[in-house]
């Protein structure tokens, strides 16, 4: 295979980390979890907080490692006094990492936003992306000797539509406008903190997630299109420079959802800042057939388990997808860079996982096609090292290279994490 010269594993803070001391702050997330809307509390989740030098023993042979960073760790009510306590556990991870010969790549937000900034309005509240550069400058200012990846957001279009229109992830609002707006916020501070992150020679990206869609006749090729432009093109034809797609606005103009004034002279141009490389999560495609609904949830597998071709999470797998994709980006946005900063599946299977084994070679496939076809993948990062809170299904989806025991901790590497790892030091 034509592999990525960078091979890794990806995690988030508030699904591993547990941790609420030290004087970390509130997040929506932690909002979420003690008002019981998450299957599972988020207090331990994977212990990774105390438990991180294991952890990161495991992450040895692994070119790198993506990470986030828990904004309310750093600053408890996302603006205001540092926590240093929070810095410095990162700054310990970061130097055990590089000690094993791992490359951190950190992401700054992955939707735990500080719960001070959401009783103000959140990222719908303007002065939300002022908030975040301030973060970004803190955090640079800290780590930025010691980490040369920057991600700014990951999934900007989960976190807005989940999170604002369809409500079923925190904060739990059910609003367009407001879920427009947040996007629009949400972009808008990724362009402004890619100058303060490259100020210590960083290499910096967002991380878009996809879901590619295909018509299921060729009378559904309009809903197609709307789809695609509701579901990619509103996120990356921005950060590319071409604003907001025409058909989609027009469509959110009609239906009294969007009227632009959010947009404020120079905005565009911000978003549309230089990108070193273009982070893409991909899990699967989708089919789309006229009159559905603005929405991507797959068809959830029947029975005990997932009939063949689906993963545990109802979604159907399909890597031919993700090299049809990667060409698409590269021939109508031509990132400099690519990086695959999220794939895997949920597999319950314990530590023998070939169906994960299975999953993971396909894509890995589709994505050394992409190569060989000239599209620029220069990384690729399996969700996930471990087992971990995975948000509204708390312990019940499990994506992880590594069994987590929840109520021991005991960490057991499956035999998809030998087969990666040793996938890494064979190439």
């Amino acid at each position: 295979m034509n592999l990525p010269p960078v091979l890794g594993a990806a995690t988030s803070a508030f699904q591993i980390e547990g941790g609420r001391e030290d004087g970390k702050g509130q997040s929506i997330w932690d909002t979420f979890s003690d008002e019981g809307r998450l299957a599972d509390r988020g207090d331990i989740a994977c212990d990774h907080y105390h438990r991180y030098q294991e952890d990161v023993e495991l992450l040895k042979g692994f070119d790198a490692y993506r990470m986030s960073i828990a904004w309310t760790r750093v600053l408890p009510d996302g603006v205001g006094e540092v926590d240093q306590k929070g810095l410095d556990f990162y700054r310990r991870l970061i130097d055990e990492l590089l000690d094993s010969g791992v490359a951190p790549w950190v992401t700054l937000f992955h939707w735990d936003l500080p719960q001070a900034l959401q009783d103000r309005g959140g990222w719908a509240n303007r002065e939300t992306v002022d908030a975040f550069v301030r973060y970004a400058e803190v955090v640079v200012e800290a780590l930025g000797d010691l980490v040369k990846n920057w991600i700014t957001h990951n999934e900007p279009w989960v976190y807005a539509t989940l999170g604002h229109i369809e409500g079923v992830f925190a904060p739990g609002i059910t609003d367009w406008q407001t879920g427009l707006a947040v996007a629009h916020h949400v972009l808008l501070s990724h362009g402004k903190a890619v100058p303060v992150l490259k100020q210590r020679g960083g290499s910096v990206g967002p991380a878009l997630d996809c879901r590619p869609s295909r018509p299921a006749t060729p009378d559904d090729e309009a809903a197609n299109t709307h789809f695609d432009g509701f579901r990619n093109r509103w996120y990356f034809d921005p950060v590319f420079g071409k604003g907001y797609p025409a058909d989609i606005e027009e469509t959110y103009r009609e239906l009294g959802r969007w009227d632009g004034s959010l947009v404020q002279a120079g905005d565009l141009d911000s978003i549309a800042s230089p990108i070193d490389f273009l982070g893409i999560n991909y899990y699967t495609s989708i089919e789309i057939r006229t009159g559905s609904q603005e929405s991507d949830v797959g068809k959830v597998a029947p029975g005990p388990g997932p009939p063949p071709g689906y993963t545990e999470m109802g979604w159907e797998i399909t890597p031919a997808a993700l090299t049809e994709f990667l060409q698409r980006v590269d021939r109508e946005y031509s990132p400099a860079s690519i990086v695959i900063t999220e794939n895997g599946a949920s597999y319950s299977d314990g530590v023998e996982d070939q169906r994960r084994i299975d999953y993971l070679q396909q894509h890995l496939e589709a994505v050394s096609a992409a190569r060989d076809s000239g599209v620029p993948v220069d990384g690729y990062f399996v969700w996930s090292l471990m087992d971990n809170l995975e948000w509204v299904s708390g312990f019940t989806q499990r994506f992880g290279l590594i069994d987590i025991d929840f109520d021991t901790q005991v960490r057991s590497p499956k035999a998809s994490y030998h087969w990666y790892r040793d996938l890494i030091a064979n190439r």
